[in-house]
C-alpha cells in the first residue's frame, strides 16, 4: 500500500507542476516574469519557514553557502523559462522544459569526468531529435521562447546536478528553504532594479500566482518529498517526466491550445528519451528476469 502511496503522491506532484505552465501563461498576462518569480518564491519561502521553523536551530554556514548556491540556479532557469514563455506556449515550454533530465548526465561527464551510459546517450539524441520536432520550422529558425526554454532546462539540469551533489550532507530540507529565500531575493533586487515595483491586485493575476506560490512551489515540494520515500528513483523518474504531459493536456482544455501532428510526434520523443536515460529501461529487464525464473 505505502507503494501506491508513493505513486499517487508523485502523480499528483506532476499534475500540479504541469498545471503550473497554464497558471504561469495566465499571470504573464498580468505581471512580468520577474513579478511573478518574486511573488512565488517569496510565498514559497514564507510558507516552508512557518512548517519547518524548528529546523533553524540545525543551520550550518555550509547549508546557507550551498543553498545560495543552487537558489540562484533555480532562479535563473525559472527566469529563463517564464521569460520564455511569453514567446512560446505552456506545451512546448512544458516538453523543452523536460529535456533538463537528459542534460544532467553530460553535466556529470564534463565536470566529474563521469562516463555516460549507452541509455543516457541514447536519451540524448533522442531528445534532440524531439527537440528538432517540436521547435524547429522548416527553414530551420528556432522561435526565440523555445531558445529561452532550452537554455533555462540548462538551468535546471545544473540545479538538479548539484542539489544531489549537495544533499548528501546537508539537511534536504533546510537546503530548499535556503535556495527558496535566494530565490526570493534575487527576484525582489531584479523587480526593484527593473522599476517594476507597482503591482497588479486584478483578481485572475492574484489567484494564478498565489496557486504558483501554494502548490506549484510549496505544496508539491512537500509531497514529493514525503512520496519519494514510498518509491524507487525509477518509479518517481518517470512518473515526474510525465510534467512536461500534463502541461500539455492542462494547455489544451484551459488554453484551447491546439496541438499539431508535429507537437504530438515531438513530445513523444521527449518523453521517451527521459524515461530511456533516467530509467534505463530497467523495468524491462526486471520482467525478463522474472520470466526466466518461472
Amino acid at each position: 500500500m505505502r507503494k501506491y502511496i508513493g505513486e499517487i503522491g508523485l502523480t499528483i506532484v506532476a499534475i500540479i507542476w504541469g498545471s503550473g505552465f497554464v497558471a504561469s501563461a495566465i499571470a504573464l498576462e498580468h505581471y512580468t516574469p520577474y513579478q511573478i518569480l518574486a511573488i512565488r518564491f517569496l510565498i514559497g519561502v514564507l510558507l516552508l519557514s512557518l512548517v519547518f521553523f524548528k529546523k533553524f536551530k540545525m543551520i550550518k554556514k555550509s547549508t546557507i553557502m550551498k543553498g545560495s548556491i543552487i537558489g540562484i540556479f533555480l532562479y535563473v532557469a525559472f527566469a529563463l523559462q517564464t521569460v520564455g514563455l511569453q514567446y512560446t506556449t505552456p506545451s512546448k515550454n512544458a516538453f523543452l522544459t523536460a529535456v533538463n533530465v537528459v542534460i544532467v548526465p553530460f553535466i556529470a561527464f564534463f565536470i566529474y569526468k563521469r562516463k555516460m551510459d549507452k541509455f543516457e546517450l541514447f536519451g540524448a539524441i533522442l531528445a534532440v531529435t524531439g527537440v528538432g520536432v517540436i521547435s524547429l520550422k522548416f527553414t530551420s529558425e528556432v522561435n526565440f521562447g523555445d531558445l529561452l526554454t532550452l537554455l533555462c532546462a540548462v538551468g535546471f539540469a545544473f540545479h538538479i546536478f548539484y542539489t544531489a551533489q549537495f544533499v548528501k550532507d546537508e539537511d534536504p530540507i533546510l537546503l530548499t528553504v535556503i535556495q527558496m529565500a535566494t530565490a526570493a531575493i534575487l527576484g525582489f533586487i531584479v523587480v526593484v532594479f527593473k522599476g517594476e515595483t507597482s503591482f497588479s491586485t486584478n483578481v485572475e493575476g492574484v489567484s494564478n500566482v498565489l496557486y504558483l506560490g501554494v502548490f506549484s512551489t510549496t505544496i508539491a515540494f512537500l509531497l514529493q518529498t514525503v512520496a519519494q520515500k514510498y518509491t524507487t528513483e525509477t518509479n518517481a523518474a518517470i512518473i515526474l517526466s510525465t510534467e512536461a504531459l500534463w502541461g500539455m493536456v492542462f494547455s489544451i482544455i484551459l488554453l484551447s491550445e491546439v496541438i499539431t501532428l508535429r507537437m504530438g510526434i515531438g513530445a513523444i520523443l521527449v518523453l521517451c528519451a527521459i524515461i530511456i536515460s533516467e530509467t534505463k529501461l530497467h523495468f524491462f529487464k526486471k520482467k525478463t528476469l522474472e520470466e526466466a525464473l518461472e
